[in-house]
């Protein structure tokens, strides 16, 4: 599992098992995963290139570094990136968003694309895309597809669960990408769902079920 990168922080372990039981309020759980988002997002940003600013303390100028926060373009795979987004934002608030409308056939499993709206010029941004599971991959592959049309500098993928099928899927499809995870399960059902996992990510966050 090459470029995969595991996120075993105990303070994301510790809000992920609070997140998994199946009697966490709507609520909870969307607090938890704003919470858990933005401790990921520390990780995931940890390479992110500075520059030097020139700026007054109280007491003398000096140079200092910061990052270019405009440069960033956190891609939301609709709906659930939006749960794992708003986290990442209060890390970095200038950060871009662009959004990919997806769902999964409950047939086939395949994604289909419904949205799909960027900021200009991404072939100057590094992209950051979030979306709680993956599960079959297939919607992770489709927005990478989509993505890279545009020529971004780079592409990250970012998820609080994984599982080997998904992983193999996505580095099959784009060995390029690294995934950052909070945690890797144990496998897939019959309907693409992770187990042990925390059920649909969606509805949890939305209380939609």
């Amino acid at each position: 599992m090459n470029n995969v990168h595991l996120i075993d922080h105990p303070l994301v372990q510790h809000k992920l098992t609070l997140m998994r039981r199946k009697d966490a309020s709507t609520n909870t759980f969307r607090r938890l995963l704003n919470e858990l988002s933005a401790l990921m997002a520390y990780e995931v940003t940890r390479d992110m290139p500075t520059h030097e600013v020139e700026i007054e303390t109280p007491l003398e100028t000096m140079k200092s570094k910061m990052i270019d926060g405009k440069k960033l373009v956190f891609v939301s795979i609709l709906r659930a990136g939006n749960g794992i987004l708003e986290g990442m934002l209060n890390v970095v608030p200038g950060a871009r968003v662009g959004h990919v409308g997806l769902y999964r056939d409950p047939k086939t499993l395949v994604a289909v694309e419904y949205y799909f709206k960027m900021p200009h010029d991404m072939n100057d941004r590094d992209v950051i895309v979030v979306d709680p599971m993956l599960a079959t991959g297939n919607s992770a592959v489709a927005a990478v597809d989509r993505l890279k049309e545009l020529g971004p500098k780079s592409i990250k993928f970012v998820c609080l669960l994984t599982c080997p099928e998904g992983i193999a899927a996505l580095q099959k499809a784009h060995p390029d990408v690294p995934i950052y995870t909070a945690a890797i399960d144990r496998q897939l059902n019959d309907h693409g769902y992770i187990l042990p996992g925390l059920g649909d990510a969606g509805d949890r966050i939305f209380g939609t079920k």
